[in-house]
């Protein structure tokens, strides 16, 4: 996160948007990780395939750390949110649609 030496409102309510964002980005991994792996487990249901199944959801777990870390450095978590979820293409055809 950007480090900032204002102490006003806007700069703690920028911290906690930054901070929501940062846990989506690791849950994202970290749930498929644990959907996979309660997959393998619930088709065998061995100590074996629950291991493997507690493996998958740590490294969905560690994955989405590293990758919310990643963008947190960058231009922030917000910003990598939106930017996956916006529609440009939705956005010409409004655009044309106003033109016309």
């Amino acid at each position: 996160m950007k480090k900032e030496t204002k102490k006003d409102g806007f700069y703690y309510l920028e911290l906690v948007f930054e901070i929501a964002g940062w846990v989506l980005i690791v849950l994202s991994p970290a749930l498929i990780g644990a959907a996979i792996g309660a997959f393998i487990y619930m088709g065998n249901q061995t100590i074996d395939t629950l291991i493997i199944g507690i493996f998958l959801t740590f490294v969905g777990l560690v994955l989405g750390i590293v990758l919310a870390n990643k963008q947190c450095e960058g231009k922030g978590t917000i910003h990598f949110l939106s930017r996956v979820s916006a529609t440009p293409d939705l956005d010409k055809q409004t655009e044309e649609e106003i033109e016309k």
